[in-house]
């Protein structure tokens, strides 16, 4: 009601104003970035790192050194202007500067940039308090969250602020922050920091500053597009919203734009609120500016976000740093670990949403991994593939955009009804994007997109035996690989965590596997295969015949598509029924001929698909059959190969049986070791890891620190 009664009191005393100086307008420029995801060098079309020869084509966009030279641009073409530059979180995670050096490098450039202030982001906490802690130690701007709530134990403590306070142009201006719910869920904060309800904490940070006087609020976000239309814009004081999270791209130029920018909401209190986000990875530099009126009302919104592509030259000195820091890493980076065919698509909008090429090949490079091991399945989270892959070569540098998380294969068992259930939590957020969304292997499943989350949308699911597609056995355990993110109950996989049997987290690292199945099959070629099918619910006017039976409801209607400036992005109206039955048609002669010529068509259309499934069958029955030659061929070499070994390090008191008889040793830990490949190395049985684990209980299984002492106790 704060607007509404300033209002009231402008009314009241406008006559007694008259006579002196009027009411006069305030602006307020804003630009800001989302979702940078430390693509600290220029990116190509794919959103990975740019070639030197597409930068001389000029064909990349952002980067740490356009950005620089964006905002530079911007605050001198704006000077003297009331101007706030605003990061709405996510900075972390996405390159090996990252993955180097954990924050640092982002915090310096966002420095030099002169951010005035930063929502955090749920990728804030891929590295725990640690990670972030670096990030803190090094920023110069406030860092703000009204939900992130930390102990007293925790590193964070009194080191992220619910909002902060800007002057311009004598005006004071709040920035109150906010990250999306599910962190704990999306990331790992960590047993010290915990995430509060977003709504309830903006609404009593909005009040805290009104009780300032402040009455220009600006809510500064990492929940998504759709939540900060639904629901932020809508908090009563909140007068704009810059978001994050979502990697949407608002424009008034753009055709492939999610919406207007801004997008005006309006709010209960009777005034617009402006909502706005720059895309991703640093490819846009938003920028919009908002007038209010002596009340603090919002009465105009109005800009449109700039494309950092080639117009727009990269800092020199930045160039520089960014080739001082990448020096340690060039080396791997550039590797060339394999060839491609073709384009491997990675993008969020695909692998989020329905099959993806790449979520084809690391699901099916984890598979192939473990498929000695009685695994049947691989689920791989969509939100965990980060970037494209263009034809040609393919270097480490650009398998580490695609995963890099640094996570670790992770093998299970679970049953059937289980494995169901977590497909329907992959489908329950794909109108969000969510990055729950299953990527798989072994296996493939239909969804119904107009039914309900979590209330049936998965209408099937067959595995993979023996060649045979066979719909899943709810009762039967099968064997599982994914990561230990997903393994341990994240994107909401909470079954894998809890229900999971002999669960084994410490494999090997998924970049690594995922380039070896590279090398294994190279030049590579990706595919779609049909592995995740969207049923789309056909209008059920007419009554399907007596003699069959009605499906069960699937999910209750939709609401119908929105304006294009809305309150809050909904469906298209779809259907809530199935049926396999055709519409009846008019007995007259013209529709019976056409009945006639359909049915025709169909069954034309189902012989080929049938003659399709066989050819695709033998080339899978030859396929395995070469897979398992090769295997048993591996296997010898193998074996082969460890008898030398033995032959030339074991002591010459070995029995002469072949039984194991070493004693205790050290071994030295070295990159890249893990105990299952210690355990099949030492013992020649990988399961023997705990053993491994049980003599160095001070050691993280999932961290062996290089270089340090490795107790290996004897096999017997």
């Amino acid at each position: 009601m704060k607007k509404l009664a300033a209002l009231a009191a402008a009314s009241a005393s406008i006559l007694a104003l008259s006579a002196s100086a009027s009411f006069a307008d305030y602006t307020l420029t804003i630009l800001h970035i989302n979702d940078w995801h430390s693509r600290i060098e220029s990116i190509n079309k794919y959103d990975s790192t740019c070639s030197a020869d597409d930068e001389t084509e000029s064909k990349c966009f952002g980067g740490a050194a356009r950005l620089v030279t964006a905002v530079r641009d911007r605050r001198a073409a704006l000077d003297g202007q009331n101007l706030l530059f605003l990061n709405a979180g996510d900075n972390f995670q996405g390159s090996l500067f990252y993955t180097t050096y954990k924050g640092a490098v982002e915090a310096e450039f966002l420095n030099l940039m002169g951010t005035d202030a930063m929502a955090v982001g749920n990728h804030e906490f891929d590295d725990g308090e640690d990670g972030l802690t670096t990030f803190l130690d090094i920023a110069d701007f406030p860092v703000l969250s009204t939900n992130v709530k930390v102990t007293d134990a925790s590193k964070l403590a009194g080191r992220i602020e619910p909002f902060t306070i800007f002057e311009r142009g004598g005006e004071r201006i709040a920035v109150v922050g906010a990250v999306a719910n599910d962190t704990a869920e999306l990331s790992s904060p960590g047993d010290n920091v915990s995430i509060e309800e977003d709504i309830a904490t903006i609404t009593a940070a909005v009040e805290a500053v009104k009780a300032q006087g402040i009455d220009k609020i600006v809510a500064l976000t990492h929940v998504g597009y759709p939540r900060d239309l639904a629901a932020i814009a809508k908090i009563p004081g909140v007068d704009v919203v810059v978001g994050g999270h979502s990697h949407t791209l608002l424009s008034n130029k753009d055709d492939g734009a999610a919406g207007p920018y801004p997008t005006m909401v309006d709010n209960p209190d009777g005034y617009a609120v402006p909502v706005v986000q720059a895309a991703s990875y640093s490819k846009y530099l938003g920028e919009f500016q908002v007038v209010f009126d002596d009340n603090g009302v919002v009465t105009s919104a109005s800009g449109d976000p700039l494309l950092l592509d080639a117009a727009v030259t990269p800092d020199e000195a930045v160039l520089a740093r960014i080739q001082e820091l990448g020096a340690p890493i060039e080396e791997l980076k550039s590797k060339v670990v394999a060839e491609t065919n073709a384009p491997i698509d990675g993008s969020r909008e695909t692998c989020r949403a329905q099959e993806c090429e790449m979520g084809n090949l690391v699901a099916d490079a984890m598979l192939d991994r473990v498929k000695n091991q009685g695994i049947q399945v691989a689920i791989q989270n969509g939100g965990g593939l980060r970037a494209s892959i263009d034809a040609g070569e393919v270097t480490m540098g650009e398998v580490l955009a695609v995963l890099p998380f640094q996570n670790t294969l992770a093998t299970f068992q679970l049953k059937g009804a289980d494995i169901v259930a977590s497909l329907e939590n992959g489908v329950s957020q794909i109108e969000d994007g969510g990055g729950r969304f299953a990527q798989v292997a072994g296996l493939r499943f239909s969804f119904d997109p107009s039914v309900a989350p979590n209330e049936g949308r998965v209408q099937s699911v067959e595995v993979d035996e023996g060649g045979s597609w066979v719909p899943i056995d709810p009762d039967k355990t099968y064997g599982v690989v994914s990561n230990n993110f997903m393994r341990n109950g994240g994107d909401g996989y909470a079954l894998f965590k809890t229900n999971a049997e002999n669960a084994y987290d410490y494999g090997p690292g998924l970049e690594q596997v995922v380039a070896d199945y590279l090398v294994e099959n190279r030049p590579y070629q990706p595919v779609i295969e049909g592995r995740i099918t969207k049923v789309e619910a056909m209008a059920a006017a007419e009554e399907p015949a007596a003699a069959e039976e009605p499906k069960e409801d699937m999910a209750a209607e939709a609401a119908p598509a929105s304006e294009p400036v809305v309150e809050t992005p909904e469906l298209p109206a779809m259907s809530n029924t199935l049926t396999t039955k055709a519409p009846e048609v008019p007995a007259d002669e013209a529709a019976d001929k056409a009945a006639e010529e359909a049915a025709m068509k169909k069954a034309e259309e189902e012989k080929m698909a049938e003659e399709a499934e066989m050819k695709a069958a033998e080339e899978a029955k030859a396929a395995e059959e070469a897979a398992m030659k090769k295997a048993e061929e591996e296997k010898m070499a193998e074996e082969a190969e460890m008898k030398t070994a033995e032959e030339t390090t074991l002591p010459a008191d070995k029995p002469a049986n072949g039984d194991m008889a070493m004693e205790d040793k050290t071994h030295m830990i070295a990159r890249g070791d893990n105990y299952w490949e210690l355990a099949r190395e030492f013992y020649g049985d990988p399961r023997m890891w705990t053993k491994l684990q049980a003599a160095n209980p001070d050691y993280n299984p999932d961290l062996l620190p290089i270089g340090s002492p490795l107790k290996v106790p004897a096999a017997n």
